[in-house]
């Protein structure tokens, strides 16, 4: 069967190469190489109960762990897969090249990462996720030597092509070209990551922009848990972006404080006893939030060789962007938009509701709930991509494909009128995008209420209306085009999403309504109906 997997990170990689392994026709496609994913950029670690530290961990251990991270609104059968795999993918990765970090035993190593009891999180010095995206590539180029995956680079998403409420394939357009591509499969599987670009900068990469998630909602998929954002509490701010310090920082002993009076207050430590800078991660960004001051984190009393062994990256970023050495100064830090826990809904086989339309990584709500830990990023995306390869496989088959010549020729003659209209006199889309970030922080941020939600829905509102008005730019490409009007469906469903849930549960925070309420223990959904947008909430098994 010939499969289409769009998008070339870890999920994507892995989609592929498990589908090259069953017998099936791969076709692999991304806007840029693998090296200029998202997933190279994740640097503290992959979860999986090892136990090589004799700790007693265990996946049950593991399992209860992320299902509380999550505050337990996740499908238990989901996660508990994802946890008793993980030691398995882990090996895996070690054998296909991964230079994992070894202790002195020669044992893969392991260390603490936030919420969780034991020293579960296996690494590769600061750059695990480059790691694992280079083994990865390495072990698909064997299926692409042989034929069984073909790559297409340079390649944006458009749409998907569904009829009868089943995917055939999707369309793309070349980015140098501008070209219509067209491409049919028997099977698709989405693995085009988080929304980054809709908040401007944060710790992500911009081609995650939000995009393939709007458009798949304007043609009938489902959304799932848009409003649990997980802000990382470390991060440093640089021209482009802002710069993660990663979790293993605070893993190895780093400590966070403001000053006040002259004194160092370290106050996840005060509030929550000697663990308490590896909280979770939503913790501890609203702590971070509700400081009187700049808050440090501080590794400067750690042994240099530790630092540079195993903190090599933070050191390099500090340096490059701050003049700063780690060794000597404590590191000034803020939260950042990092992880998105909402995405496509998907079944545990990750099939969305339209059949033969899977979706895979960051893109995908699965297993992380309400907050996902750290650590457990990486594993879901080896896992999920090998779980909806196999569900292709076993359940798809196969397809009579249908012609979509008279979609393609729409789309073409849409692309081809935009250009021919040009940019004269009307609102450019770069400007759209960065009043859309603008709104998303100012009323969507660490700590919400119904007002401000209520205030970003109508901005996006009148920014859509706006939209209508935008044409192609010869300085864009037809993606730049495209893809606004569709960030913008789905920025507004994520905060109509945050207004629905009114409770405080795992990184969603509403100030007038602090408590957790029992009657929100499901995920919400997001639909678009009759052109509107519709929330709804859901109970997991």
């Amino acid at each position: 069967m010939d499969v289409l997997v769009i998008g070339s990170g870890i999920s994507g990689l892995s989609a592929a190469i498990r589908s090259a392994q069953l017998g099936c026709q791969v076709s692999l496609v991304s806007p840029y190489v693998s090296e200029r994913s998202q997933s190279v950029m994740a640097a503290g670690g992959i979860n999986a109960a090892l136990d090589t530290l004799g700790e007693e961990d265990s996946p049950q251990l593991h399992f209860e762990e992320t299902m509380k991270g999550g505050a337990m609104i996740e499908g238990a059968g989901a996660v508990r897969g994802l946890c008793e795999s993980a030691p398995q993918i882990v090996r895996w990765l070690d054998s296909i090249g991964v230079v994992f970090s070894r202790d002195k035993n020669g044992e893969i190593a392991q260390r603490a990462f936030g919420g969780q009891s034991k020293k579960r999180t296996a690494y590769a010095g600061a750059s695990t996720g480059k790691q694992i995206v280079t083994a990865l590539t390495q072990k698909c180029r064997e299926y692409e030597i042989s034929g069984s995956v073909q790559r297409f680079c340079g390649l944006s998403f458009h749409s998907a092509l569904i009829e009868g409420g089943r995917c055939y394939g999707a369309v793309f357009t070349d980015d140098v070209t501008g070209e219509i591509v067209p491409m049919q499969a028997d099977a698709v599987i989405m693995a085009t990551g988080g929304m980054n670009k809709l908040f401007g900068k944060t710790t992500g990469s911009e081609l995650c922009d939000g995009y393939a998630a709007g458009r798949l909602m304007s043609q009938g998929v489902i959304m799932r848990n848009l409003e649990f954002i997980q802000y990382h509490p470390t991060t440093i701010e640089t021209p482009n972006k802002r710069m993660l310090i990663t979790e293993a920082a605070r893993g190895e002993g780093g400590r966070l404080y403001y000053e006040e009076a002259g004194r160092r207050v370290y106050f996840m430590e005060e509030e929550f006893g000697p663990r308490g800078n590896l909280m979770p991660r939503d913790v501890v960004s609203r702590c971070i939030y509700n400081c009187p001051s700049q808050v440090y984190l501080d590794v400067s009393f750690l042994v240099d060789k530790l630092i540079h062994e195993r903190l090599e990256e933070v050191y390099d970023l500090c340096m490059k962007y701050l003049d700063l050495d780690i060794c000597r100064e404590s590191i000034p830090v803020a939260p950042s938009v990092h992880f998105f826990m909402g995405g496509i809904r998907v079944s545990d086989d990750h099939e969305t509701n339209i059949r033969a339309l899977y979706a895979v990584g960051e893109c995908a709500s699965k297993y992380h709930g309400a907050n996902r830990l750290g650590g457990n990023s990486l594993l879901a995306a080896v896992y999920s991509g090998r779980v909806a390869a196999e569900s292709c496989y076993t359940k798809i088959g196969k397809a009579a494909l249908p012609a979509f010549a008279e979609t393609v020729d729409a789309i073409r003659t849409e692309l081809t009128e935009a250009k021919e209209h040009g940019a004269g006199g009307v609102i450019s889309a770069d400007a759209v995008r960065r009043e859309l970030a603008q709104i998303m922080n100012r009323d969507l941020g660490i700590v919400r209420e119904a007002e401000k939600l209520a205030d970003g829905i109508r901005a996006i509102e009148d920014l859509s209306h706006r939209t209508e008005t935008i044409r192609y730019c010869g300085d864009a490409t037809l993606y730049d085009y495209y893809r606004t009007r569709h960030m913008l469906l789905i920025a507004r469903a994520i905060l109509m999403s945050a207004l629905a849930r009114e409770e405080s549960r795992g990184a969603h925070f509403r100030s007038d309504f602090p408590e957790t309420k029992d009657n929100y223990l499901g995920c919400s959904t997001a639909e678009f109906k009759d052109g509107k947008i519709v929330i709804g909430f859901e109970e997991t098994e």
